[in-house]
């Protein structure tokens, strides 16, 4: 006898289901860029009304994100080659934490490429600021690093598939 109680007996053993994750979704990523444009758009609106002074895009913004995107990259390359070379290198845990930044940074980048966006198309035609141009300018670019970070989101979560193993015979 133990002392651990036994588990009631429910008939043969099932084996665990194998959970398959789908790949990120264009349309979610869409509503998100679009959250964002309606935002960046909405915020010039409320600032330049609120106050006198709409704010800069300073170039650490920009740059921080081409960063960000930079780095996706590299993670993607990395774990791709990893996972396509040395597979046992990298532990089921890492791969998931790869995968869920890869999620968190395509829909972030989304939306923050759409508050750029937004906000560089909101300063097109408006001809009163002197400083017009380069909000647009700084903005737009703000802009492309979004969308590269989502585009480095998608190539890492694209990495993190693992292929399928081979049947035993």
């Amino acid at each position: 006898m133990s002392a651990d109680p036994e588990p009631p007996d429910d008939g043969p053993e099932q084996p665990e289901p194998e959970g398959r994750l789908r790949p990120m979704s264009p349309a979610g990523l869409s509503v998100f860029a679009a959250v964002g444009l309606v935002a960046g758009w909405l915020f010039h609106q409320l600032t330049d009304t609120s106050t006198s002074v709409p704010p800069q895009v300073p170039w650490a913004q920009p740059l921080a994100l081409f960063l960000v995107a930079c780095i996706l990259f590299g993670t993607a390359w990395s774990t791709r080659r990893t996972i396509a070379h040395h597979p046992a290198r990298l532990s089921p845990h890492q791969a998931v934490n790869r995968l869920v930044l890869a999620r968190a940074c395509a829909y972030v980048g989304a939306l923050v490429a759409g508050v750029y966006i937004g906000y560089a198309v909101s300063w097109l035609g408006v001809s009163s600021s002197d400083m017009a141009g380069q909000r647009v300018f700084r903005s737009a670019c703000a802009g492309v690093a979004g969308v590269l970070i989502v585009v480095g989101g998608l190539l890492l979560e694209r990495a993190c598939r693992v292929p399928p193993k081979d049947p035993e015979p």
